[in-house]
């Protein structure tokens, strides 16, 4: 019998129905091994060695692998094919203690299928360590910075903070968006349409150029200056002078990389990055799309065969293009022996597939669709541009009017994209027309918007920063340690303590924050992976300035300068200052005889308030006060300020009970 290892049940369970008899399909539900919790776990002093630990709730799964293992004929480890995947793999080995007596393969596959499966199978391969130190790398690097700087914000600003190598960049990222913003300063500027009539019915254009002068966007600064155009237009002929037609083809996007799934699912779907990537696990457990952990937009000649099949019978050999698409990644660490993300049978029409519950089902619609639509004939459009000059006196204006006509759909068929269709009336040079309506028109420039999830993911991406497996995390991360909220708009707003934090490392730590330096640190983690690299020398590199840094910065950053503000209003518990401190929902009132009067009270912006927030004796105890507290996650809760002596609280707000 021959023991097959994969990482969850789901996946187990899609395998076996694949594999006859011989084969026995376990999961390791996971990790087995990573770095303790509680410690390091990395012996600076000894090169960086790490020390692994079994993971304390896989300490059972991994006695029983070990005992499957024990009574197998053979191992086969065949986690997901990325570097985690690889790692998973060779933890997996160290931790079930395998006889080296005892044949060990591994297998990677794309997709979970079973000529996927039976083809790994027949060509199996070792554990790649280039790829498992790639990994380690990584693993440690993380903990490093988020071991000696978590505590160091900890320390010197509030509790439960924590800084780490990606998620600290994101937030500086929305931290600087949100300057941007604030610093914007609106400029005013005019447009000046008019409102024609042709023979036909009525259309609209938009002033162009003055004389031989172009109009730009702040040509027409104010009010005063776009009145002057509109009187002097009064009593103008107006005629079409020229008009241009041309084709304009529009291609179709390549197939999705996990980047651009995530942006996609949120755009068009409102699902958020972590939600996105769940629900693509359990498409790609059960088979029907190909590994969703990928930076690459290839496509297998399988693949494309069977999209130009499924094209060519539903909707015609119209729809094909005249060879099948190849795209080329614009990433250049993107890893192309790799697949796009995309349905594992391109016959498998969402609308067939009954069984899915209805966020997997749009997940679905949505891959096959982009995938379908990757193979597909471009759309073709006639584009039509109109100059009408206005003429008065020897003087002359001109307006341009612009439509474009749908003349073949081709991929748009089954993937729309946001196309702007107007429909210009038939017009002829030197026709003249009818002035309906001048309309001077005031702008204001805006600020760039806040970043949401999808936009964030892009920026990343675009900078560098992260791998397909981190997205996501980081997204739940940066939310999750209230750096970062969402507005009314789902628009991603730093906080108090996040605006806090970024700028203690933008000061302090200028490398942890730095996009180059840490797009530069992906790099190298992607030349370890090729075998361009020791991952040892990597991280010393990294680690004794940063170390010399850190040791520098706990001696001389002090707490107070950083999280403390001084008032004027006393403790109305025991009569001593009050001082705004940084906790890690922002800043509140607390009292500075702490921790023997432990009074805290909410700002609210307001230094009055802090006298206004009593809620009255604690109804249990009544010797303490009732005060606003907050729990873990960050949701108010009013409590008894001699907790823990008495444990009273309740969620309703007690001044609502007057």
């Amino acid at each position: 019998m021959k023991l097959i290892i994969v990482e969850s049940p789901t996946k187990a369970k899609t395998i076996s129905k694949f594999l006859g008899e011989g084969f026995e399909i376990e999961s390791s539900y996971g990790h087995v091994r990573d770095l303790p919790e509680k410690s390091l776990g990395v012996d600076i002093e000894n090169n960086f060695e790490p020390k692994y630990v079994i993971i304390p709730k896989a300490k059972k799964r991994v006695s029983e692998l070990g005992a499957e293992a024990k009574k197998s004929s053979e191992v086969i480890l065949a986690t997901d094919e990325d570097r985690e995947g690889e790692a998973i793999a060779w933890h997996l080995l160290n931790a079930l203690k395998i006889p080296k007596s005892k044949p060990v393969e591994r297998i990677v596959f794309h997709e979970i299928t079973a000529h996927a499966i039976k083809d790994a199978l027949k060509n199996p391969r070792e554990i790649d360590m280039k790829l498992v130190d790639a990994q380690q790398a990584r693993r440690i690097l993380d903990r490093l910075i988020g071991y000696n700087l978590s505590p160091l914000l900890r320390k010197k600003v509030a509790k439960g903070l924590s800084a780490g190598r990606v998620q600290s960049v994101a937030v500086r990222l929305v931290a600087d968006r949100e300057k941007e913003i604030s610093d914007f300063k609106p400029q005013e500027y005019w447009t000046i349409a008019a409102v024609l009539k042709s023979k036909e019915k009525e259309f609209e254009a938009r002033l162009v150029k003055v004389g031989l002068d172009k109009i730009e966007k702040f040509s027409v600064k104010n009010n005063n200056e776009a009145d002057k155009i509109a009187a002097d237009l009064k009593n103008a002929d107006w005629y079409v002078e020229k008009i241009e037609k041309k084709e304009i083809r529009r291609q179709p996007l390549a197939p999705f990389t996990t980047s651009t799934l995530q942006q996609a699912a949120w755009n068009r779907l409102g699902f958020g990055a972590k939600q996105t990537m769940v629900i693509a696990q359990q498409l790609y457990e059960t088979g029907l799309i190909t590994y969703m952990r990928t930076d690459s937009v290839n496509l297998s000649k399988e693949s494309l065969a069977a999209a130009a099949v499924k094209i060519a019978g539903d909707f015609g050999r119209a729809y094909l293009p005249p060879a099948p698409r190849i795209y080329k990644t614009k990433s250049k660490t993107a890893q192309e022996a790799h697949e796009a993300v995309r349905p594992t049978a391109a016959e498998k029409d969402p609308e067939n597939l009954k069984n899915l519950d209805p966020r997997q089902h749009k997940l679905y619609d949505l891959i096959w669709r982009r995938f379908i639509a990757s193979q597909m004939a471009e759309a073709v459009f006639e584009s039509t541009a109109a100059d009408i000059l206005a003429e008065k006196n020897s003087e002359n204006w001109t307006f341009r009017a612009t439509g474009n006509v749908l003349k073949f759909d081709g991929f748009l068929k089954i993937y729309s994209q946001t196309i702007a269709e107007n429909l210009l009336p038939p017009l002829k040079e030197k026709e003249n027309l009818k002035l309906e309506k001048l309309t001077p028109a005031q702008h204001f420039t805006e600020p760039p918007p806040r970043y949401n999830e999808a936009s964030l993911i892009k920026a990343l991406e675009e900078n560098g920063i992260g791998r397909p497996s981190t997205y996501a995390p980081t997204m739940t991360t940066i939310q999750a340690r209230n750096y970062v909220i969402k507005d009314e708009q789902k628009r991603l707003k730093p906080t108090e303590i996040g605006i806090l934090v970024n700028d203690i490392l933008v000061k302090n730590f200028p490398n942890v924050v730095d996009l180059k330096f840490t797009a530069q640190m992906e790099e190298e983690l992607d030349e370890i992976a090729e075998g361009e690299k020791q991952w040892r020398p990597v991280i010393k590199e990294f680690w004794e300035p940063f170390k010399k840094n850190l040791d520098e910065k706990s001696a001389t950053l002090s707490k107070e300068k950083i999280a403390v503000e001084k008032t004027e209003l006393k403790c109305p518990e025991c009569g001593k200052d009050l001082l705004i401190r940084m906790g890690r929902f922002g800043k509140f009132y607390a009292c500075s005889g702490f921790p023997a009067c432990r009074y805290t009270a909410a700002l609210n912006g307001k230094k009055e308030t802090a006298e206004k927030e009593d809620f009255g004796p604690c109804p249990k105890c009544q010797t303490g006060r009732v005060v606003l507290k907050r729990t873990k996650k960050g949701r108010i809760f009013w409590g008894c300020s001699n907790w823990p002596k008495c444990d009273y609280a309740t969620w309703q707000n007690p001044k609502k009970n007057e």
